[in-house]
């Protein structure tokens, strides 16, 4: 995976990077294994976490980060922003449209799994 954020200035390099990381795990993670189904009373009907799937970093093999400094005194005198969970934001849907070109179907729910790839026969 490639990511390339917009970060404002970027005060600790290596942690930036190990946010950013994780964050584009996390969303490749939402996007192909982490289901949240609801019961007809709106609640979450997964009560148990043995069951609940989530990759980690020996999941997903080669992750690059880039990064864009840029100067902006609005945000604060440092020019500084958050990147907690920046990574996680259009991984999902990069992953979506990625499935997408490859197979020819519109993905919009996650997780993106095979029986909703293959049209009922």
């Amino acid at each position: 995976m490639v990511g390339v954020f917009g970060c404002g200035r970027i005060i600790n390099p290596r942690t930036a990077r190990a946010q950013l990381v994780g964050g584009m795990i996390w969303g490749a993670s939402h996007a192909l294994l982490e289901a949240s189904p609801i019961d007809g009373a709106g609640r979450f009907a997964g009560a148990d976490l043995g069951a609940y799937h989530f990759a980690a970093n020996a999941d997903v093999s080669d992750v690059r980060v880039e990064t864009v400094e840029e100067h902006d005194e609005v945000i604060n005198e440092l020019g500084a922003k958050g990147v907690g969970e920046i990574g996680v934001l259009g991984t999902a849907a990069a992953v979506a449209n990625a499935v997408y070109h490859a197979t020819g179907v519109r993905v919009r729910e996650t997780p993106i799994l095979l029986d909703t790839l293959v049209p009922d026969s």
